[in-house]
């Protein structure tokens, strides 16, 4: 099991959560994903590989901005 946790902007309320929530459950390789508007971080649980950009991407088509750790 992998846990990625990715720091996203413009996550304000349950409603952003729960697309954040939705769309990332749509990608195969996710077993589970748990996003917090009040921290900013969205955890995401995998069995596989899966490419950090690939997640990352479906954040930004949903408008929100994610934070690149340097």
């Amino acid at each position: 099991m992998k846990e990625i946790i990715i720091k996203v902007n413009g996550m304000v309320c349950e409603g952003c959560e729960n697309r954040v929530k939705n769309a990332l459950l749509t990608i195969d390789a996710i077993d589970n994903v748990d996003a917090s508007h009040k921290t900013g971080l969205v955890t995401v649980i995998t069995n596989k590989e899966i490419e950090r950009s690939i997640i990352e991407e479906k954040i930004d088509d949903l408008g929100f901005e994610v934070i690149k750790e340097d």
